[in-house]
C-alpha cells in the first residue's frame, strides 16, 4: 500500500532553512530521505527535481510525489518553465503536504536544457519573475528559487543582480544560490560540478547588498566547520554530495545548528532505526539495493566499511534480497564507536 502523505498541520515541524540537504537527481530519492531523519530531524530536505510534465501527465502520481511522514520538514523541487503549469504543480504539491516549492534554476544538463528548464533559465529572468509569480498566487507555503550565480559569458555581478532584482520583485524572498557558474556549452553536467571555480565571496556580496532576502549558498561544502563559515556571510547552507556520500556528516547537522541532539547516537544505531523501513518498503514491493545504496558510505572511513558496502553491493541486488542481507552487512562493522561520535 503507498505511503500517503500526513496531515502536514499534525506532522510539520518548523521550517528553518539553517541547514538543507540539496535537491540531487537519482540520489535524493524517498529511501535516502527516510533515512537522513535517523541522522538529523531538523535539517531541510529536498526532493530530486521532478518535472511539472511529471506531475501533470505521469501516473500514478504517487510515483513523483510520494514520501514518508517522517521526511518532514520536506520541500518540492520542480523543473519547468511554463507558468500556468508550474502554478498547477505548486498547488498539487500543498495539497500533498509539502512545506516548500522550490523552482530548479541551475541544473546544467541538456536534457533539461532542451525543455528550458534549470540554469539555462538564468538568461531568461523574466519567465522566472512570472513562474514565481503565479505559483505565489497559487500556494500559501513559500516558494524558493536555486540558481546559479550565471551561466556562460554572463557577468557575474550584473547578471547576477538583474537576475535576483527581476525575481525577488515577483515575490521570492528565498534564494539558494549555488556558488559557481554553469557552462551549458563544452562542459558535462558532470564537470559543471567541479570545473567551474567555486565563488563564494560572490554570494557573501549578494546578501550584503540585499539583507531583506534570505541568501542561502550551497557549492563544494564538505564539513560542520565550513557550514559555520559560511553562515557568517549568508542565512543558511546546503549541502549536497558530501551529505550523500559521507552520510554520517548529517549526525551532528542537530546540535551544531538547532541546539538540540541528534536522533543517531552511533552509526549503527542509524542503522538498526532504519530497520522498519526498509522492511515495509520490502513488503511494498521496492528493491533491497534500491533503499541500501543510500547507505554505502554510512561508515565512510570506519573498520568493517569496505566490507559493508562490498557485501550491500553484492547482494542487494539479487532477487529475493531480504532484511537478512542487510543484518549480515552490518554484522561486518565492529560496533566500537562511542556515543559521542561526530562527523
Amino acid at each position: 500500500m503507498p505511503l500517503l502523505p500526513p496531515d502536514p498541520v499534525m506532522t510539520m515541524p518548523e521550517l528553518d532553512r539553517t541547514f538543507s540537504v540539496a535537491p540531487m537527481m537519482d540520489w535524493t530519492t524517498r529511501d535516502q530521505r527516510a533515512f537522513a531523519r535517523t541522522l538529523t530531524r531538523h535539517a531541510l530536505l529536498y526532493t530530486e527535481m521532478v518535472t511539472t510534465g511529471a506531475i501533470l501527465h505521469g501516473s500514478p502520481r504517487e510515483r513523483f510525489l510520494g514520501y514518508d511522514g517522517v521526511e518532514h520538514p520536506l520541500a518540492l523541487q520542480l523543473g519547468g518553465s511554463d507558468a500556468g503549469e508550474l502554478a498547477e504543480c505548486a498547488a498539487i504539491a500543498e495539497a500533498w503536504g509539502y512545506d516548500e516549492v522550490n523552482l530548479n534554476v541551475g541544473c546544467p544538463s541538456d536534457r533539461v536544457q532542451n525543455n528550458l528548464i534549470g540554469a539555462c533559465l538564468m538568461a531568461h529572468p523574466e519567465k522566472v519573475a512570472a513562474a514565481v509569480r503565479a505559483m505565489h498566487e497559487a500556494v500559501s507555503i513559500p516558494v524558493t528559487v536555486k540558481c546559479r550565480i550565471g551561466i556562460d559569458d554572463q557577468d557575474e555581478d550584473a547578471d547576477l543582480e538583474r537576475f535576483i532584482t527581476q525575481v525577488a520583485d515577483a515575490g521570492c524572498e528565498v534564494f539558494f544560490v549555488h556558488a559557481r557558474k554553469a557552462w551549458l556549452q563544452g562542459l558535462s553536467p558532470k564537470q559543471n560540478r567541479d570545473v567551474p571555480p567555486l565563488n563564494y565571496p560572490r554570494v557573501h556580496r549578494l546578501k550584503a547588498s540585499r539583507p531583506e532576502l534570505h541568501i542561502g549558498i550551497n557549492g563544494g561544502i564538505k564539513s560542520l566547520n565550513e557550514c559555520r563559515e559560511q553562515l557568517q556571510h549568508v542565512d543558511s547552507v546546503m549541502v549536497g554530495r558530501e551529505a550523500y556520500q559521507n552520510p554520517w556528516l548529517l549526525a551532528g547537522v542537530d546540535q551544531a545548528f538547532y541546539g538540540v541532539a541528534g536522533p543517531a547516537t552511533s552509526r549503527h544505531a542509524a542503522a538498526r532505526a532504519f530497520r522498519p523501513y526498509i522492511d515495509r518498503r520490502l513488503d511494498e514491493g521496492a528493491k533491497l539495493n534500491h533503499i541500501t545504496r543510500h547507505l554505502l558510505g554510512l561508515f565512510q572511513g570506519q573498520p568493517g566499511g569496505r566490507r559493508f558496502r562490498r557485501h550491500l553491493s553484492e547482494n542487494g541486488h539479487l532477487d529475493g534480497a531480504c532484511l537478512r542481507v542487510f543484518d549480515d552487512a552490518l554484522s561486518l562493522v565492529p560496533e566500537t564507536a562511542p556515543a559521542s561520535e561526530t562527523a
